[in-house]
């Protein structure tokens, strides 16, 4: 049995989707089950990962574990997993710890459960991605409305990630104790600016849609009258200012794991052009 936090995220929720498609029990931890929508074949338990005390870990053979929604308490959490006789734990990690960029304080809470993970006594696997392609749903509101996406540093360049070849890569490493002792470095297989990527987006829709630069100040602004917490433009804007710079790595690492190309950004964006028509 698997169990999956951050169950009702974009990785999470198709991690647990593939683990179903393959037989496997699945314990699926959300914080408000009446709302999770995830598959009734999963055990959709109430749960919150920063609180390890209210996870269900009896019989559960290895742990997919979103840092975000686990905050400071991954120590506490794996400690607690190895009591249970829980043997492995897959962390959904990102690309800066190994290629820094941005603001040092976001890196390092990765780092941080990646030490855990390592001094936990479990089997781990890092999976370190670089920008989720789930990312560009951002700037459906601005299609929708028009021709024009507006943002801040339109090229910077990074070889975005298909969420799906991060949850089969998660899924293939949470079931093969051969992944065990080993980070992978997930990434697209081509690197794209901002410009590219809403070019492509276009194409997807059969619109033809223009990327305009405005000042970061200015974006960073517009993200807090949007309501959003102050660390979300500052995570993004301080990683795009770099890749402006030097663009992001781009790795085989999901052809290694998955055995077959990763997918791409046009390909993602197809799947997802409904979301972004009028």
């Amino acid at each position: 049995m698997y169990l999956v936090t951050g169950a009702t995220g974009s990785v999470g929720r198709t991690a647990v989707d593939l683990l179903l498609a393959e037989g496997y029990k699945v314990v699926a931890v959300t914080r408000d089950p009446s709302r999770s929508e995830l598959p009734g074949e999963a055990q959709v338990v109430a749960g919150d990962p920063s609180k390890p005390e209210t996870l269900a870990l009896n019989g559960v053979e290895a742990i997919l574990l979103a840092p975000r929604t686990v905050r400071f308490a991954t120590a506490e959490l794996l400690s607690l997993a190895a009591a249970h006789g829980v043997g492995r734990v897959v962390v959904l990690s990102a690309a800066t710890v190994e290629y820094p960029v941005g603001l040092p304080r976001f890196r390092e809470h990765f780092r941080s459960v990646e030490a855990d993970a390592k001094a936990s006594g479990l089997e781990w696997t890092f999976l370190r991605s670089t920008d989720y392609a789930a990312n560009t749903m951002a700037w459906a509101p601005q299609v929708r409305a028009g021709n024009v996406v507006r943002g801040a540093y339109g090229g910077a360049a990074t070889s975005t990630v298909h969420e799906r070849d991060v949850a089969a890569a998660a899924v293939r490493a949470l079931v093969d104790p051969g992944h065990a002792g080993r980070s992978y470095v997930l990434t697209g297989s081509e690197s794209l600016s901002q410009y590219d990527k809403v070019r492509l987006l276009g194409e997807a829709i059969g619109k033809d849609l223009t990327f305009v630069e405005l000042p970061p100040e200015q974006v960073h602004e517009a993200m807090l009258a949007q309501g959003l917490p102050a660390d979300v433009p500052e995570r993004l804007l301080g990683s795009l200012a770099d890749y402006a710079v030097q663009a992001g790595p781009t790795s085989h690492d999901v052809e290694k794991v998955l055995g077959r190309s990763a997918l791409t950004f046009a390909q993602w964006a197809a799947e997802h052009a409904g979301a972004f028509r009028d």
